[in-house]
C-alpha cells in the first residue's frame, strides 16, 4: 500500500510559522506512518495517523486549503488501514468523511484537487465490493461449520482442529460484515474449543485472542475490555517466546491507550473541519455572483 501523494507548498502558502509548525509536525508524523504501511503494519500505522490527526488539532484555521488537504490525505490512509484490516464497515465511515470535506475543496479547485477525488472513489468501491463477498461468503462458511459441529459432536476429535479454524473464519467475516458482537461470540466459541483440545494456551489461542481484542477495539465502549483481554494474553506470549505476537500486544495497547481524545471532541472536530469547507466554497460562490 502506499498512500497518497500531496503536493502542498508551505514556503509560499502564507501562513505563520506557527501554522506551519502544525502541518509539519503532522506530515512528519504522517512519514513514520508510510513507513508502517511499507511493512504492512497497518496498527503501527493507525497509531501514527491517528496522532497526525490529533496534531491537526491545534491548526487555527480549519477552512485553509492545505490543512484541508493534508487532513484528506490523513482520512484517505486511515481508510485504507481499515481497509486492509478487513474493517470495512470503519473503512466506509472513513470514506464518508473524506467525501464531505473533498467535495468542497474540488469545488473550489477542480484542476487542483479532482486527483483524489478519483481516489477516493476507487477505495469506495473496493470497499463495497470486499464487504459484499465477505457476505456471500459467510453464508457458505456459517454452513460448513455446521457440518463440522456435527462432527466433533459425534466423537470425532480431529474434526476439532478445523471447527476451531471454521469457527474463526466466521468471527473475521462477522467483522468484516460490521457484526462485532456476532463476530466475539464466534472468536470465543473458537478458543473454547481449542484451549479443550490442547488443555492448554499455545500460540493459536494467542493468536485468536489478539483477533478477537482487534474486533472489540472497533467499538470505544470495547477498548477498556479489550486492554484487559491483552493484558491478560501477554504474559503467555511472554512464556511461549512468541516474539511477533507479544510485539502485536503491545501495539494495540498503545493503539488503545493514543485514543485518549473523548468520542465527542472528536466529533466536533469533524463537524468543524466540514464546516469550515462548505463555508469556504459558499462564501466563493457569493462573491462571483
Amino acid at each position: 500500500m502506499t498512500p497518497i501523494e500531496l503536493h502542498l507548498n508551505l514556503e509560499s502558502s502564507g501562513l505563520n510559522s506557527e501554522e506551519k509548525a502544525v502541518l509539519e509536525k503532522a506530515m512528519e508524523i504522517r512519514k513514520a506512518s508510510a513507513t508502517y504501511l511499507e511493512q504492512d503494519k497497518y496498527l503501527e500505522a493507525m497509531e501514527r495517523t491517528v496522532a497526525a490527526l490529533k496534531e491537526m488539532h491545534e491548526f487555527p484555521d480549519y477552512k485553509n486549503a492545505d490543512f484541508r488537504l493534508l487532513f484528506v490525505a490523513l482520512l484517505f490512509d486511515l481508510a485504507e488501514i481499515h481497509y486492509r484490516l478487513k474493517n470495512y464497515k470503519q473503512s466506509e465511515k472513513d470514506v464518508e468523511t473524506l467525501f464531505k470535506v473533498l467535495d468542497n475543496l474540488v469545488k473550489t479547485d477542480n484542476e487542483r484537487f479532482a486527483q483524489y477525488h478519483i481516489l477516493a472513489m476507487e477505495l469506495s468501491t473496493r470497499i463495497l465490493r470486499s464487504r459484499k463477498k465477505a457476505m456471500d461468503l459467510l453464508v457458505k462458511q456459517q454452513i460448513a461449520t455446521g457440518s463440522l459441529y456435527e462432527k466433533v459432536n459425534s466423537g470425532l476429535t480431529a474434526a476439532t482442529d478445523k471447527l476451531v479454524d471454521s469457527l474463526c473464519k466466521s468471527a473475521e467475516l462477522l467483522a468484516a460484515t460490521g457484526d462485532v458482537r456476532e463476530s466475539l461470540k464466534f472468536y470465543a466459541e473458537a478458543i473454547k474449543y481449542s484451549k479443550k483440545r490442547t488443555g492448554r494456551v499455545t500460540r493459536k489461542e494467542v493468536k485468536m485472542t489478539i483477533e478477537m481484542a482487534e474486533v472489540m477495539m472497533r467499538q470505544r465502549s470495547m477498548q477498556p475490555r479489550a486492554k484487559r483481554l491483552l493484558n491478560a494474553i501477554l504474559p503467555h506470549a511472554i512464556a511461549l517466546e512468541a516474539t511477533g505476537m507479544e510485539q502485536d500486544i503491545l501495539s494495540l495497547i498503545d493503539v488503545i491507550d493514543a485514543a485518549e481524545q473523548p468520542e465527542t471532541k472528536w466529533r466536533v472536530f469533524l463537524h468543524k473541519v466540514v464546516n469550515a469547507a462548505k463555508s469556504k466554497f459558499k462564501s466563493k460562490k457569493d462573491s462571483k455572483d
